[in-house]
């Protein structure tokens, strides 16, 4: 391989890419904002579809390790009403496994050789020196030239401005993140309620979003449509006080839901939605790419990790078939990418459309039941 291959950031897809590449033989070096693997919580349950996470972690090699990891009964699906009813309750499989994403990005951590991903190292600028070269700087002064960027530094990347002018927009709605432990023993009637797999309570512009993970622990995303001025009134280091600000646009929900938010065992943590143009696409620069959420951060669907695999197992694939020509390999890989892409933020959009429109929950009630 002529070309060394520099990837920023150790997220799912940023490793996929280099369990691939190395799958074939060639070498990559991950640089990773974070100290360490265990510097925070990498999320919760990611279902891994048959389209595109499950052919990335074939692509990778791994994909007898993934079942391993499998949670049996995740897939389970509930759909209540905000007094607790049930409206569609299906616990069938779907060909869509539950794993964990912290234990998903372990088994590709642990399947690279040492020293490929480099922590602690957060990019700061990136600048072009011509003949396909690029340097990145990392906050510490530290430098990287390298011939082959890949930017896999998700929604404000730091890579992404060599290609674009594109920038993450605020979506119109934040999720409040919360967690609760132990829940069938500690949280009996939250954990009947999120039941075994994931739970959805929707309403024109807000929901509660659950699902239950490894241990009993119950994972609650509080979905609200309002603007980020609202947010920004909410003292989120008072727990409790933002925990009850945030359950009153609940009120009148039953108790068993609202305790989702107001009996965390975690601080509640504000997450906002961004995302980029649903078309977003670049004109072919030398030597530099993008993949995931830098190339396409869209509204979430389920779809985010299993495309930033995808992206970095097809990236890998087409640069090992082209292992002296990396224009060849990049052109076809952004050739394949960019459809893709548009396709899979369409839907992200309809989804949440389906999910907090007007006709909310009736529209996703109606598309599970055909799908049925």
């Amino acid at each position: 391989m002529t070309t060394d291959v520099t990837i920023i950031g150790a997220g799912l897809g940023g490793l996929t890419l280099a369990r691939v590449l190395h799958v074939h033989g060639i070498p990559a070096t991950v640089y990773e904002a974070e100290p360490s693997p265990a510097a925070r919580p990498q999320g919760g349950m990611l279902d891994i579809h048959a389209g595109d996470g499950q052919p990335a972690l074939e692509a990778a090699g791994l994909i007898d390790a993934f079942h391993d990891l499998v949670l049996e009964g995740r897939e389970a699906t509930r759909i209540l009403a905000s007094d607790g009813t049930a409206l569609f309750d299906d616990d069938s499989e779907r060909g869509r496994p539950e794993v964990q994403r912290g234990e998903l990005r372990q088994l590709l951590l642990d399947s690279l050789p040492p020293g490929t991903v480099r922590w602690g190292h957060k990019a700061g600028a990136v600048r072009a020196l011509g003949d396909s070269r690029h340097e990145v700087t990392f906050t510490d002064g530290a430098t990287v030239v390298t011939s082959l960027l890949v930017g896999a530094d998700g929604a404000w990347s730091r890579v992404r401005p060599l290609l674009s002018d594109a920038a993450p927009e605020y979506l119109g709605r934040s999720f409040v993140e919360t967690y609760l432990y132990d829940g069938d023993t500690r949280h009996p009637a939250c954990a009947k309620a999120v039941g075994g797999g994931g739970l959805m309570v929707l309403e024109p512009g807000k929901g509660i979003l659950a699902h239950r993970e490894r241990g009993g622990t119950l994972h609650t995303y509080v979905a609200l449509s309002r603007p980020q001025d609202w947010f920004a009134g909410i003292d989120f280091t008072d727990s409790a006080a933002a925990g009850a600000r945030i359950a009153a646009e609940f009120d009148g929900w039953a108790p068993e839901l609202t305790a989702l938010i107001t009996d965390g065992d975690t601080a509640p943590v504000l997450r906002p939605l961004h995302t980029l143009p649903i078309e977003h696409r670049w004109n072919r620069v030398l030597g530099v790419t993008l993949l995931g959420d830098a190339a396409h951060l869209s509204a979430p669907n389920g779809d985010g990790a299993n495309l930033a695999m995808y992206d970095g197992a097809e990236l890998g694939k087409v640069i090992a078939a082209h292992p002296d020509d990396a224009e060849t390999a990049l052109t076809e890989y952004e050739r394949a990418l960019f459809p893709r892409s548009a396709a899979a933020a369409a839907d992200g959009i309809h989804l949440h459309e389906l999910m907090f429109g007007h006709n909310a929950p009736h529209g996703l009630v109606n598309m599970f039941a055909e799908h049925m």
